[in-house]
């Protein structure tokens, strides 16, 4: 029994002291990740505790064998791990997942917005796929831009998609959303607006116009020329996507499917029926197409469109005022035949 006992003390303990060391060093700095889930993206928020992280990969079932990751994080003084958005892999220990959250080494997040009917929508879209917050955002895109001051401010963001850390500030954002736009403007693009006898400022303005008045791409080249040609001879835009914008100046709720003649009439700097030249600013937020589509217009003689009621969502031209009633009566009829009256 004795020796039994001595093999016991001086064998087998040792033996498994041993093995529990080998196993709590494979939790610690081998893979210790669920291949099912990896991989896995976590966001944390300030203020977030390594404790509250734990309990989420616990949730998740993120970790093969959890239990030695908080005694690590505790070991390596990680209280308080860095806001930001962190991919875990299937490769990575508890050792190499505390490191990470230590040092803040986030992965960017890529973000986006396609359009935007004014700054406010954009702050809206970008705080829905980042961390920071909607009104501080506002305010930073706010902030005048060199080239696209006071009410060119809608041109100053060029829509794209883009890669952020996941905490970047309201600044930091507003700044390279406004960088890409002067990215955009190359020096071969200010030249083919200048050709047109307009600055970068006022090519988004159109744009703005074009992208409203069509959605087809197409389509837009054509509707930009034809503008471009009525700026050319002292005539005024005509452009019922602007008489939209100034009746919501007035009245941000209405609905409008159909501009009526009365509604041409609005004393508005933005209604080009009321003034003549471009508005003092974009109707929306252009986008590259958009911005495309006028500075590569095509040539021709257009001065005159309407909606066409064959090709929906494209335009029916023409070059003198006689066929363009021609076209506006089938678009006129097309619209009472819906009973379409506003």
């Amino acid at each position: 029994m004795r020796k039994v006992i001595l093999l016991i003390v001086g064998v087998l303990i040792p033996s498994g002291l041993i093995y529990a060391v080998w196993l709590g060093f494979g939790a610690l700095f081998e893979p210790n990740v669920n291949p099912e889930v990896a991989p896995y993206e976590l966001y944390i928020r300030d203020s977030t505790t390594t404790a509250e992280v734990y309990d989420q990969l616990l949730a998740d079932d993120v970790l093969l064998t959890p239990e030695g990751l908080p005694l690590l994080a505790q070991r390596k003084g990680l209280e308080w791990p860095r806001a930001g958005h962190y991919v875990i892999t299937e490769d990575m220990s508890s050792n190499s997942i505390v490191n990470m959250l230590k040092a803040g080494l986030q992965t960017p997040v890529k973000v986006n917005f396609n359009s935007a009917a004014s700054l406010e929508e954009i702050a809206q879209k970008l705080s829905e796929q980042l961390m920071v917050n909607e009104s501080s955002l506002l305010q930073a895109l706010q902030q005048p831009m060199k080239g696209w001051e006071g009410p060119l401010a809608l041109g100053a963001f060029l829509p794209d998609t883009y890669e952020f850390y996941w905490n970047a500030s309201a600044q930091t954002v507003a700044e390279k959303l406004y960088q890409n736009t002067v990215s955009f403007w190359t020096p071969n693009r200010v030249k083919q607006a200048k050709a047109m006898g307009l600055t970068p400022s006022e090519v988004s303005t159109l744009a703005s116009i074009v992208m409203k008045e069509s959605s087809k791409a197409d389509d837009r080249p054509n509707v930009a020329r034809l503008y471009l040609n009525r700026l050319a001879k002292g005539m005024k835009l005509q452009a019922d996507p602007t008489v939209i914008f100034a009746m919501k100046r007035l009245d941000p709720g209405i609905e409008v499917r159909r501009v009526l003649r009365k509604d041409l009439k609005i004393e508005d700097p933005y209604n080009t029926y009321y003034t003549t030249g471009l508005p003092p600013g974009p109707i929306c937020v252009p986008e590259k197409s958009a911005l495309l589509a006028v500075l590569n217009a095509p040539e021709h003689d257009y001065i005159y469109m309407c909606a066409n009621p064959d090709q929906p969502g494209y335009h029916a031209f023409a070059s003198n005022y006689a066929s363009h009633l021609l076209n506006q009566r089938r678009w006129v009829q097309y619209l009472n035949n819906r009973k379409i009256y506003r």
